[in-house]
């Protein structure tokens, strides 16, 4: 059975390896090539215990100051304000109660599944000396602030996720040089990272070719199916033919499935970071600056500052004073960084409204499978995504209820 795979990144990679693992013969097609988008430049972080949803009522609470803002943790760019409305309407809904307690518990299934499935994985395809586990230290500013995270502490406590809360004293002994300000922090251990997610996805990519996989550079422009198969369309390349294809192509991944007739509302998390050299800090492990919207990283590669939420789509320009603003903010809490010689990136962080990744067959044919919209859990999730989707492409009963999941679902 021949299977293509659209998307180069960390989730089309890990799902083209599932596969090959299942006996598929598989192709990858990538617009840019292996690990050129998100999968490059992320914070490296396998974020197993985040379980909440960026749709929640805590987000409804602080948006409207981080608006105001915009150089803040969320932003509308206004060139973008008109068309992001309706995403804006559907995450505004499901920020409800009932809604954040079904994304929770999917999230938390989600998490688990890719955690288990992570180091037989990382084994089986030779980068397991590639993981690291440091743990993660969320900080805040004042015990009000840590007050207002319990919530979320609680719901994970009851998901069976090991954290400690922290005084400064401790926070000190196990991070020393963060500023005075950060009174409070938690630590969740069970977080671990990838020594460079770009480093890794290329190391897949290799692996890939070594088991036989064939690694195509093209932009896919649609998909036709019919009894026998499906046809992937290209700019420039003759058309495709496969038994079936997983659409994995983050960002770039609603529009190819609006050829099959289905609307899926993705939209883009613009992300933003600056990478400083290897020696900029003394980094014990990942740093999550919660009321400012952006973490630090240590990777093999250098130490990372990024994250934030610009809803800004594919089109727009960067706006790299995004990346100088949470610079400086890491100067000031970490007095002892050193910000020159960074380089600076921008990504496309692939978002549906629930906060939860669209897994499961197109509406138009169990043929095609969509695998994309992880937001900003993409590495997290790329090792359980693959698994159900190595179950659907074999015809076998997914690890998991994918209702939650569905395409469909909006």
């Amino acid at each position: 059975m021949k299977v293509i795979v659209i998307g180069a990144g960390v989730i089309g990679l890990s799902a083209a390896l599932m596969a090959q693992a299942r006996g598929l013969s598989v192709t990858v097609i990538d617009r840019e090539g292996p690990a050129s988008g998100a999968s490059a430049g992320n914070a490296g972080a396998f974020a197993f215990t985040d379980i909440l949803p960026m749709a929640s009522p805590g987000i409804l609470r602080k948006a409207p100051k981080w608006l105001l803002d915009p150089l803040g943790p969320l932003s509308v760019p206004p060139a973008y304000a008109l068309q992001i409305a309706p995403w804006m309407y559907r995450f505004w809904r499901a920020c409800a109660p009932n809604s954040v307690a079904a994304s929770t518990a999917a999230q938390t299934a989600l998490m688990d599944l890719s955690k288990a499935e992570l180091e037989p994985f990382l084994a089986a395809t030779g980068t397991l000396p590639m993981l690291e586990k440091r743990g993660n230290l969320q900080v805040y500013e004042g015990e009000a602030e840590l007050k207002a995270s319990l919530l979320g502490w609680q719901a994970r406590a009851a998901h069976g996720i090991a954290f400690q809360h922290m005084d400064a004293a401790e926070m000190a002994a196990l991070q020393p040089g963060m500023a005075a300000r950060f009174t409070h922090g938690t630590f969740t251990p069970g977080w671990y990272s990838i020594a460079d997610p770009k480093l890794y996805t290329l190391a897949l990519a290799e692996r890939f070719r070594a088991n036989g996989g064939e690694l195509l550079r093209a932009e896919v422009t649609g998909l036709r199916h019919d009894a026998d198969g499906v046809t992937v369309m290209c700019a420039g390349p003759d058309p495709l033919r496969a038994d079936q294809v997983v659409l994995a192509a983050g960002a770039f991944s609603h529009p190819i499935a609006r050829s099959l007739g289905e609307k899926i509302p993705l939209e883009t998390e613009r992300g933003y970071n600056t990478t400083l050299p290897v020696d900029a800090f003394d980094l014990r492990c990942q740093i999550t600056f919660g009321g400012h919207g952006f973490v630090v990283s240590r990777l093999s590669t250098g130490i990372r500052v990024g994250g934030a939420v610009e809803l800004g789509g594919l089109k727009l320009p960067p706006n790299y004073k995004r990346s100088e603003a949470m610079l400086k903010k890491a100067k000031a809490f970490l007095p002892g960084l050193k910000p020159e010689g960074g380089v600076q990136w921008m990504g496309f962080r692939p978002s549906l409204p629930d906060s939860l990744p669209a897994i499961g067959h197109a509406r138009a044919t169990p043929r095609v499978i969509y695998a994309f919209g992880h937001g900003h859990l993409g590495l997290t999730q790329s090792t359980g995504t693959a698994r159900l989707v190595a179950d659907l492409l074999t015809g076998q009963t997914p690890a998991l209820n994918l209702t939650a999941f569905s395409p469909q679902r909006f």
